[in-house]
């Protein structure tokens, strides 16, 4: 195109994204417009790119007339608009760049996200135990054979102990083994979130259509429906259409159904129809075995006796468990020594006795605590600036909402700002590699879990 072609281009898209913009809540905007460009215009015809199947049916099926009135708003309502999907390699962040001998180089390449499941969430990557094993059984069947055996499948426990590792195992195992079934990975956030956006745009039909032709429905931290009766009135209609059409249905949360009081009766009775079950908090043997394959997975020889130390005293949480393994080994390869049980004992004194029976810590609270650490302002934290000492503070925030809090991927994200749950996941993956190469990271990580464990 020629350069005043281009101008012209981008001052249309401009205008017209400003407007779109004011017109959808952060979510929907970080999800499905941040990313998208436009490439190309002539004979009335716009082509707007985004980088994902999932985001281009979204936009399709969802948001194409918003975005016919947005160009209409800028004059340009007599443009034909196309949608084309384009993959391509994941820019790395400005902090992504490691000195090497005086030479640049690229950080390791970051596994894709497919359709939003996290590519760590693997049945391979979960450990059995007996406080989890009929829970992964279950899954397994389900995930061999959607729609024939428990349906829906409802698996509750506490925070931390796997359940949405266990629906995302479920959602890989399907794409690989069904490569024709439609999978649907949602949090009920996500879920509430769409459909008030389908509500107020009048698009509930598209909404309806996106979960209604699925094969298999994944819905994570189902009690967050309790009290929102519009809600619970859809996801009933969408949980009759999918079993009625034999379509999988796989459920979790942090209770049992009797015991989320303002679930409807009859979408408990609706659970009732498959299978309940539960995940308990890890015996010694399976938090061993938990450290073992996390320490196997990050190539890290740990001794067994740092392991056995850090499982007899890390009891509640899976997330606090690999999080505790990850300070002691980090800092052993920041600073080139043995990872011994005493060096354990000095890096882990806030999980040990009386220092891990901290304070329940909000968003607010956090969000605080991260901002006057840093000494950046929460809206800048939540803002859209990609300047390098902001995206890493937002980063490493992430990376500790998620391991001193219960909140899901995607409440960590609506907490950033409405981001997209995956930059959540992609943020927590780096912040770990970062704290085994950086001193400044571990420094300032686990210097911010330190201060904010330590306030009364």
């Amino acid at each position: 195109m020629t350069e005043s072609l281009v101008n012209e281009l981008e001052k249309l898209w401009t205008g017209a994204s400003s407007w779109l913009r004011d017109q959808v809540s952060e979510a929907v905007w970080s999800s499905t417009f941040q990313d998208l460009r436009v490439e190309e215009v002539g004979d009335n015809l716009l082509l707007l790119v985004v980088p994902s199947s999932v985001v281009r049916e979204r936009v399709e099926s969802r948001y194409l007339p918003l975005v016919r009135d947005a160009l209409t708003e800028v004059g340009a309502g007599h443009v034909q608009v196309l949608v084309e999907a384009r993959s391509e390699p994941v820019e790395p962040e400005p902090d992504e760049i490691f000195p090497t001998h005086g030479a640049p180089v690229r950080a390791p390449e970051v596994p894709r996200l497919l359709d939003g499941l996290n590519p760590n969430y693997q049945f391979d990557s979960f450990v059995k135990g007996a406080s989890n094993q009929f829970a992964l059984a279950a899954a397994m069947r389900v995930a061999e054979v959607p729609a024939r055996s428990y349906n829906p499948l409802f698996i509750y426990g506490h925070a931390g102990l796997g359940k949405t590792h266990l629906l995302h195992a479920i959602g890989h195992y399907v794409h690989q083994n069904y490569a024709h079934y439609q999978v649907r990975y949602v949090s009920t956030e996500t879920f509430l979130n769409e459909y008030v956006d389908a509500i107020r745009t009048n698009s509930t039909t598209s909404f309806k259509r996106r979960y209604r032709d699925a094969d298999v429905l994944l819905v994570d931290d189902i009690q967050f429906m309790e009290g929102k009766e519009g809600l619970q009135e859809e996801f009933f209609h969408t949980f009759n259409a999918l079993h009625g059409a034999n379509k999988q249905i796989v459920i979790s949360s942090d209770r049992m159904p009797d015991a989320i009081p303002t679930l409807e009766d009859r979408l408990r009775g609706r659970f009732r129809w498959g299978l309940i079950t539960d995940i308990q908090p890890p015996d010694l043997e399976t938090r061993l075995a938990i450290l073992r394959n996390k320490a196997e997975r990050d190539a890290t020889p740990v001794p067994a006796e740092v392991l056995e130390f850090i499982a007899s005293n890390v009891v509640n949480n899976i997330r606090e468990l690999e999080g505790a393994l990850i300070r002691v080994s980090a800092f052993a390869s920041l600073n080139r020594v043995a990872i011994t049980v005493e060096l354990a004992k000095k890096l882990l004194v806030d999980l040990l006795g009386a220092g891990n029976q901290h304070r329940a810590l909000t968003p607010n609270y956090m969000l605080d605590k991260i901002s006057a650490y840093f000494e950046i302002p929460i809206d800048q934290l939540k803002g859209k600036s990609r300047q390098r000492p902001l995206v890493l503070a937002r980063q490493i925030g992430m990376y500790v909402f998620r391991e001193l809090t219960d909140l899901s991927f995607p409440a960590i994200a609506r907490e950033f700002g409405g981001r997209d749950h995956t930059t959540v996941i992609h943020a927590c993956d780096k912040v770990q590699r970062m704290m085994s190469e950086r001193q400044q990271v571990y420094d300032q990580v686990t210097e911010l879990i330190q201060r904010i464990k330590s306030q009364p």
